[in-house]
Formats: structure tokens, sequence, C-alpha cells
């Protein structure tokens, strides 16, 4: 600013402070969201590890596999519900009716 310009207009100033103010508000914004997902998803643990081997009975296919409490659940094509321990031996087995 040269000696000979003209002060600048209050409202030009708070223009000025508003706009210094939103920019550390977004940049603290921004710092947070990162400090937090650094904190929060190693948090989240890993996932189950699988048996080495898991037999299933004769005839069931396998449509998903889903971990409950230390077991190995294993969804069948025919409805069967086959639960598994960490071992890999069968603790139980049933059959979800169709409605």
């Amino acid at each position: 600013m040269m000696p000979s310009d003209p002060p600048p207009l209050p409202e030009v100033r708070f223009l000025k402070l508003l706009v210094t103010a939103l920019a550390v508000t977004m940049i603290a914004g921004l710092i947070t969201i990162v400090a937090l997902l650094v904190i929060r998803l190693p948090a989240q643990g890993r996932a189950p590890a699988l048996p080495a081997a898991i037999t299933l009975p004769e005839g069931v296919t396998a449509l998903s596999v889903s971990f409950a409490e230390g077991r190995v659940v294993v969804l069948g094509q025919g409805g069967e519900v086959l639960l598994y321990s960490p071992e890999g031996a069968l603790l139980g087995q049933t059959r979800l009716s169709a409605p």
C-alpha cells in the first residue's frame, strides 16, 4: 500500500477479517477430520482368521461365510446354517425353512 493510497473502508477491513476467520476455521476442521481418521481407523481391528480347512457336509455349497463371537458361520445354498469352531470343527448345523 502506497502512502498516497486512501485507507481501506471499514467494510473491507471487516470482510478481510471474516475471510481470515473462515480460512482458519476450515484449516482447523480439516486437521480435526484427518486426526480423527488416523485415531479411529486402526482401532477397528483386523478381520478374524479363517481356519486352515472347513469340511462341508455332502451336497452343501457355501453361499456366504460370517464370523460371530469367535465362531465361523457358513450359510449353505439350500438354507443350511453351519457353525464351526475357529479350528474348523463342525459345532452345529440347522436348516432354515423358506417362508
